[in-house]
């Protein structure tokens, strides 16, 4: 048995601790809020709650087997409720188009009415290649450990590996690989849009996230009633069943280092905790930079370079709108999009016309998240709505990387703009707010301790940067990486994959 020291609570410290207790290790996690979490948060008020991170779930198995490996069933603890209609979309020239769920002949026939002859047939011919990709990445990539570029190498060595690594394609760019199957811009704003998903450009993020497109598609896009927050406080049910103890308002201002190897963490105010292995859920970027000793860490130094070669993930400007009334024909997720998509990436990023000098976005991509559940609002004639828009990092001083996002009056300035851009698009809702609450990437920052507010840590931009992903296996032996700015990435299901991941690194008791 192994004394095992988790540092935060987001989901991948809640898996982890629940696998490795579940292994009869002695785990204990320890957060900096007062809650569990992480990036998972919730906010509820006068009858109104929402989820204020992910606001949907996909690749549910991922779930399946870590509750049907540690204990009871998935289905016994919350209720998956399938999206269906997936998505609405809303493009700039008035076009709508409705995804519907897992029925690939729906899909066809929606995109055939909406978009136009062959578009259906076109959309079909790129998810093959989607297929292909998750075929070949699911193993090597998303499945197991990281080892540099040469995961890839090992790919193209096995049989038909050369095949594989064709069809993932790493030099081409996911905005290409769009370009090459479709022949409308509103298909292709569709695929640009799970770069978002690794808060990614598209054009330069590899053309191996179409495999998200598949995932979505072949799973389904799921709610958990009641709000994604149930599923955070399952997974933490399941961890002290397993005999877990989780400890919040227990900051980890240290990992110690004895010997060359993880010792243990030092907590605010001082306390010492020994530990055999440590588990890191903290922003990749804070404990190489913060939390890990200076002196003599020669390993933590150059994971620190490799950081500084990577481009951080965007961040989130997000809008919670409690409303009254009820909105007609309202998707579960809705999407409007932009003219000009490509402006939205230079300003978050600082590229093109903004660069060096990144910018809240003057015409965003909006996203809403408006689940039909009970649950999460007073009564049957209100409704609360998740608003989202892609964002620069909070970056006070440094103009260059991104935006100060507490200068004064600018969140409630950018909130109006974006309430306006909403109304401009059909959906003027300026009238029903009760309240609302702005949340910028600066409060990010400040609640989860993510820098900069980067929702993903490093972003997927260029075509080494799943190489430059932090390992869950870190240099320094007995510390080890699970989370969303670790391998293999950002989004719920992968966040837990790097669990599971670690706990069978660790191993059994």
């Amino acid at each position: 048995m192994a004394r095992i020291a988790v540092v935060g609570t987001g989901m991948g410290g809640l898996a982890a601790a629940a696998r490795l207790a579940a292994r009869g290790h002695d785990v204990t996690a320890y957060e900096r809020s007062s809650t569990t979490g992480g990036k998972l948060g919730w906010f509820e008020r006068d009858g109104f709650a929402f989820d204020t991170g992910p606001s949907l779930l996909t690749w549910p198995q991922v779930f399946e087997d870590l509750f049907g490996e540690t204990g009871a069933p998935l289905s016994s603890v919350v209720d998956l409720v399938e999206v269906d209609p997936a998505v609405g979309y809303r493009f700039a020239d008035g076009t709508r188009l409705t995804v519907p769920g897992r029925d690939p002949a729906a899909l066809h026939a929606a995109l055939e009415e909406s978009i136009g002859a062959g578009a259906g047939d076109r959309w079909r011919a790129l998810s093959a290649r989607a297929r292909g990709i998750w075929s070949a990445t699911e193993g090597p990539f998303l499945t197991s450990p990281l080892q540099g570029a040469a995961t890839l190498a090992r790919l193209a060595a096995r049989p038909g590996g050369l095949r594989d690594v064709a069809t993932i394609a790493p030099w081409r760019s996911l905005r290409s690989l769009g370009e090459r199957y479709l022949d409308d811009p509103r298909l292709v704003q569709l695929l640009d849009r799970y770069a978002t998903y690794t808060g990614s450009d598209p054009r330069r993020a590899p053309a191996a996230l179409a495999a998200i497109a598949h995932l979505e598609a072949e799973q389904g896009s799921w709610h958990v009633r009641g709000g994604l927050r149930r599923l955070v406080d399952a997974v933490a049910d399941r961890a002290r069943e397993r005999g877990a103890t989780l400890r919040t308002d227990a900051e980890v201002v240290a990992v110690e280092a004895t010997g060359g190897r993880a010792s243990g963490v030092v907590l605010a105010g001082g306390e010492h905790v020994p530990a055999d292995v440590v588990v890191s859920n903290a922003d990749a970027a804070a404990l190489y930079g913060h939390l890990l000793p200076r002196r003599g860490a020669a390993a933590a130094r150059r994971q620190r370079a490799r950081l500084g070669a990577a481009t951080p993930s965007l961040s989130g400007f997000v809008l919670l709108l409690a409303l009254r009334g009820r909105t007609p024909g309202l998707a579960h997720h809705t999407v409007s999009f932009p003219a000009d998509y490509d402006a939205e990436f230079d300003a978050v990023f600082g590229a093109g016309p903004f660069r060096g000098a990144p910018r809240p976005v003057a015409d965003p991509a909006v996203y809403v998240s408006a689940p039909d559940d009970p649950e999460l609002r007073p009564d049957d004639g209100s409704e609360a709505w998740f608003v989202l828009v892609n964002a620069p990092r909070h970056t006070p001083g440094d103009r260059s990387a991104g935006v100060d996002w507490d200068e004064p009056g600018l969140a409630e300035r950018y909130a109006e703009h974006v309430l306006a851009v909403m109304a401009r698009r059909g959906t003027d809702v300026r009238e029903r707010v009760l309240w609302r609450v702005v949340r910028t990437p600066a409060d990010l920052e400040r609640e989860t301790a993510s820098v900069g507010g980067s929702i993903y840590g490093t972003s997927s931009n260029g075509a080494a940067a799943a190489f430059l992903r932090p390992a869950n296996r870190s240099p320094l032996p007995g510390l080890y990486l699970v989370g969303g700015s670790s391998h293999p990435g950002g989004g719920i299901p992968l966040v837990a994959q790097s669990a599971r991941i670690v706990a069978e690194m660790i191993g059994p008791a």
